[in-house]
């Protein structure tokens, strides 16, 4: 009989009771855990959602059922106004530059949404306010073309802004 063809099957099977016996001691030591990791998924999926809560309210989401956002389409304005046009960019509105957009970010007016839904009175008030460099702007068509924008009517918005003098 081959002695040498013995030696790997004998080393072969006291490798495989020590490896066995090893696991048996090894899984006696682990307490098990899996309450404990339902446990934490569970307070981080509540913390997610209570970051996700501070999100909306911070962005100003709205949760109404019956209103409907209208998503941004960047491209459709670009392709109408030729460049990349940025979400409530307020710059947009003809008759609207740099600083008047920063006056209506520091009064709570930020996206197109919400000077679509302001008054021409509510926008010459702002502008007053601003001081006298503002006044003689005339925000007669701001909230109307703020609506366009908003509601991505790009092509139509372009054409009446090429009609438009400084937003009049």
């Amino acid at each position: 009989m081959n002695w040498y063809m013995l030696i790997p099957v004998i080393v072969g099977i006291i490798c495989a009771i020590f490896g066995y016996l090893i696991g048996r001691l090894n899984k006696d030591e682990q307490p098990t855990t899996t309450t404990n990791d339902t446990d934490s998924y569970l307070l981080k999926i509540k913390n997610l959602e209570s970051d996700l809560e501070d999100c909306r309210k911070s962005k100003q989401v709205s949760k109404a059922p019956n209103e409907v956002l209208i998503p941004f389409d960047a491209i459709a304005a670009k392709t109408a106004f030729g460049k990349a046009i940025k979400t409530d960019d307020l710059t947009v509105i003809e008759g609207i530059g740099p600083k008047i957009s920063e006056l209506f970010k520091n009064n709570g007016i930020t996206t197109w949404k919400a000077l679509s839904e302001s008054s021409q009175s509510a926008c010459q008030a702002i502008l007053d306010k601003g001081g006298e460099r503002f006044k003689l702007h005339k925000p007669t068509t701001w909230p109307t073309q703020a609506k366009l924008a908003y509601e991505g009517k790009w092509e139509e918005l372009k054409t009446w802004q090429d009609e438009l003098d400084g937003g009049r």
